[in-house]
């Protein structure tokens, strides 16, 4: 359904995975991966976000590189430069804004794991296309990247009860401690889940009903939040 595009990333050049909707035009929206790479999975979310109507990019922050070892995927988020990217998401961005196929308004963005703590860096760099950003079971610890007075997009988070990774209480703390600040943000936690429920590759992590709760809630808030 989609295609290998590229874009300007801060003078060098980033790919991604991009879906139009059969309509032509939609609200766009990026598609930030897990720490496995821009795998087929995160294609295929990329390919359902189109199908319910949005002009859907997944930068591809590795670069080219994939795996499925849990081992190389830890290795590689830990290596990762959390500057480069900030700037390939940046890139990425404002070449979704930039197609003819995005109607005008803000631009939203979506991620899963280490993904999902990409959003909290994505939402608090001060950009203002960004309009909202959907964090899936991800917190950022950098703490000095994090700068909440630059954080403008509405959020809304969706958390496993069961994750040691991204805890479900701390995600909670950090909802309240925003909306504190006048930030718009909710916080789901979802009983009975695991890290990375929403991820039907995994059956022995994947719960459905999660999932489909969390899909549904993630649509109608983009929906509204893009007009």
């Amino acid at each position: 359904m989609g295609e290998i595009v590229s874009f300007r990333s801060d003078g060098d050049s980033c790919d991604g995975y991009l879906a139009l909707p059969a309509a032509g035009r939609g609200r766009g929206l990026l598609v930030v991966q897990e720490w496995w790479g821009l795998v087929p999975h995160i294609k295929d979310v990329t390919d359902r976000f189109a199908r319910e109507g949005f002009v859907a990019l997944a930068p591809d922050l590795y670069h080219g590189k994939t795996t499925t070892e849990p081992d190389l995927a830890q290795k590689w988020k830990m290596e990762m430069d959390l500057d480069l990217a900030a700037r390939d998401m940046s890139g990425a961005l404002e070449y979704l804004a930039g197609r003819p196929e995005v109607l005008d308004a803000g631009v939203g963005a979506v991620g899963f794991c280490m993904g999902g703590r990409m959003m909290w860096l994505l939402a608090c760099l001060g950009l203002d296309r960004l309009k909202a950003a959907v964090p899936f079971y991800g917190l950022l610890a950098e703490q000095p990247y994090l700068e909440w007075s630059r954080l403008t997009a509405s959020i809304q988070g969706h958390f496993a009860e069961h994750d040691e990774g991204a805890p479900a209480d701390r995600a909670q703390a950090l909802g309240a401690e925003l909306r504190a600040l006048g930030k718009d943000v909710e916080i789901f936690v979802y009983p009975g889940t695991l890290h990375g429920f929403f991820n039907d590759d995994y059956p022995d992590i994947y719960h459905p009903a999660a999932a489909r709760t969390a899909w549904d809630r993630t649509i109608r808030f983009l929906r509204s939040k893009l007009g």
